[in-house]
């Protein structure tokens, strides 16, 4: 488990997260094509991450000197070993990415808010992201790789219901 004194930071780790796990079992993940649905998900998912992003930066830094410094645990990131689809692991990866870099900033030893640097480290992970859906997975694939194929055992299902 990943540690962070900043409840900002740990909202954001907590969201990405959730996208890396809503990526990695994904109907897509178990073939070369990331169907439209999951496009159209991915989409909203940099969209909430950038929609959060706002949220934290337009707040002011809170002064919480008898709560700080607290630490709040955040799950690891689901692992993505199994996943066919190179688009999926590629963006899987960069969200990764986007949160390790949070949880080990120096805005993750504060109490709360973002730093400018640790701000456009994220508005750029998320934009590189962005601009890999939009500009190759959009537009190259999918690819037909019938000697390659499959590379792994198939994704397993999400979470059940209650």
């Amino acid at each position: 488990m990943a540690m962070t004194y900043n409840h900002d930071v740990a909202g954001l780790a907590r969201h990405i997260n959730r996208f890396v796990y809503e990526l990695v079992h994904a109907v897509s993940a178990n073939s070369s094509a990331t169907n439209s649905y999951d496009l159209s998900r991915v989409h909203s998912y940099l969209d909430a991450i950038d929609s959060y992003h706002q949220w934290v930066i337009s707040h002011p830094q809170l002064d919480l000197p008898e709560t700080h410094p607290r630490g709040i645990e955040i799950e690891d990131v689901p692992a993505a070993e199994k996943i066919e689809n190179e688009s999926i692991n590629d963006l899987a990866y960069l969200l990764t990415l986007a949160r390790d870099e949070l949880l080990n900033s120096q805005s993750s030893r504060h109490g709360s808010g973002l730093n400018k640097f640790d701000s456009a480290r994220l508005t750029a992970t998320v934009a590189k992201a962005r601009a890999f859906l939009q500009n190759y997975v959009e537009t190259v694939t999918p690819l037909d790789l019938p000697e390659s194929s499959p590379l792994r055992d198939g994704v397993e299902p999400g979470r059940g219901g209650v």
